[in-house]
């Protein structure tokens, strides 16, 4: 009897697994073509306003490319790290000391490896680019990722407090801290 009710269930579940499955692929998807749509509009505007030569928009796009392929990873580690840590800095809970350790030096770690990116992608642009196109393509891309920060907050429904960064979000009022911590 046991074994057919672990065979229903099993029979029950995996089509909504799949679909799951199927629903994370989709998402995935619809990141991606969003991603490259967002990196096309702004690769247009940088050739325009930076009034860049087809040699010069040609490197500028293969820099972007091999720079924005060694940054999302680091990215994806940092958004990881800062919601572990939220979790761990919850008010009324004590936190695991060990847990806190940890995920700071992942963030500081993680910090300088994204600033050694930037030195390099900036390193490579300086061999094609004049140091004013430079300053303004750097204007550019801080801009763009302040509206994705905002796009990403609006479309969780958060909303981001004072001086938070990326990733970040205010805590919604009235919510109680979950009783105890588990070390990350």
């Amino acid at each position: 009897m046991k074994r057919l009710w672990m065979l229903m269930l099993a029979v029950t579940l995996t089509p909504g697994l799949g679909a799951q499955e199927q629903d994370s692929t989709l998402k995935q998807a619809e990141q991606a073509r969003l991603r490259a749509q967002i990196e096309q509009r702004f690769a247009e505007r940088v050739h325009d306003e930076l009034n860049l030569t087809s040699d010069q928009a040609a490197k500028l796009g293969a820099t972007q490319e091999r720079f924005g392929a060694r940054r999302r990873a680091p990215l994806r580690q940092q958004a990881e790290r800062r919601r572990a840590l939220e979790d761990q800095m919850e008010p009324g809970v004590a936190a695991n000391a060990d847990s806190v350790k940890r995920l700071m030096d992942g963030m500081q770690a993680g910090r300088t490896a994204m600033l050694k990116i930037e030195q390099d992608e900036d390193r490579e642009m300086a061999g094609y680019l004049t140091p004013v196109q430079r300053a303004r393509y750097q204007q550019m891309r801080e801009q763009l990722m302040r509206r994705v920060t905002e796009m990403r907050a609006q479309r969780r429904g958060g909303r981001m407090g004072p001086g938070m960064g990326p990733g970040q979000r205010a805590r919604p009022e009235g919510r109680r801290p979950r009783p105890g911590r588990r070390p990350v």
